[in-house]
């Protein structure tokens, strides 16, 4: 199999892992979970290296590296039928303090980029070359820390810093543009002096060449945005507002079961 057919085998495997866990729990984040997948598969199988860190500040998506850090034996995989049941250590969003491979909790959304940007300073402090890695969501990106951590990084110059944007353009129950616009996107974080790159990020191809360009920045901070769909994978789900938060009714996961070869094994606890 080629290297892109092998991360899609992996991103199919996690789409089903989350589609189990939340339907198990009866609700969840579906559409932001479903729309990073394939960034979150890209970075833990090909791109990062052993020192680098991972901060997931969009925590909604917490659920989809549950099941990477289960197929990288971080977590145990038996774990994942826990999820959100009782004295479950796997909440909605990740905790450090019960989750091992969570690099920092962001239940409250708009710290991540900021924590990450402090370990990015330390490691240059320390002349380590380790880099950190930091996904951060539109909607959380109308947060006021995000843009204090925008002005930090370049005054710094922490090229060892990367921030990827799920930029699937809705927030909770309505479209980025019906609530707070912030286009244009692009030419914003390069006049806070970072580096821009674009991809698409359901694209393996797009995504793994969009992240060697990563290593031509020297001196600045690179932010990628990431074009994504929120609830990607279901047609009834893709782009729609009202998968920020729910439980598929039976028409809708029937449709899920099939397309994601689930088994009513599958769906016990």
């Amino acid at each position: 199999m080629s290297e892109v057919s092998d991360l899609e085998k992996i991103a199919q495997d996690v789409r089903k892992d989350v589609m189990c866990m939340l339907v198990g729990t009866r609700g969840g984040h579906f559409g932001g979970a479903y729309s990073c997948i394939e960034t979150l598969v890209a970075l833990y199988f090909k791109i990062m290296k052993k020192n680098d860190v991972f901060i997931l500040s969009k925590a909604h998506a917490s659920v989809s590296l549950y099941s990477i850090l289960a197929k990288k034996g971080i977590l145990d995989k038996k774990t994942l039928k826990t999820y959100g049941k009782y004295a479950s250590p796997l909440g909605v969003h990740a905790e450090k303090e019960h989750v091992p491979g969570i690099e920092f909790s962001c239940g409250s959304l708009g710290h991540g980029l900021s924590f990450g940007a402090g370990i990015a300073w330390a490691n240059k402090l320390k002349n380590s070359n380790d880099k950190v890695y930091v996904l951060i969501g539109d909607g959380e990106s109308e947060e006021g820390t995000v843009w204090e951590a925008a002005m930090f990084a370049p005054h710094h110059k922490l090229d060892n810093l990367v921030a990827i944007l799920d930029y699937n353009k809705i927030q909770s129950m309505d479209r980025i543009e019906d609530v707070v616009s912030f286009e244009p996107i692009v030419d914003k974080w390069k006049a806070f002096g970072w580096n821009v790159l674009e991809m698409n990020g359901h694209d393996f191809s797009s995504i793994l060449k969009t992240f060697k360009e990563v290593a031509k920045s020297q001196n600045k901070p690179t932010i990628i945005i990431a074009h994504t769909v929120k609830g990607k994978g279901f047609s009834f789900m893709e782009n729609q507002p009202l998968w920020h938060y729910r439980c598929p009714n039976p028409e809708e996961l029937k449709i899920a079961k099939e397309k994601l070869c689930i088994t009513e094994e599958d769906l016990k606890p």
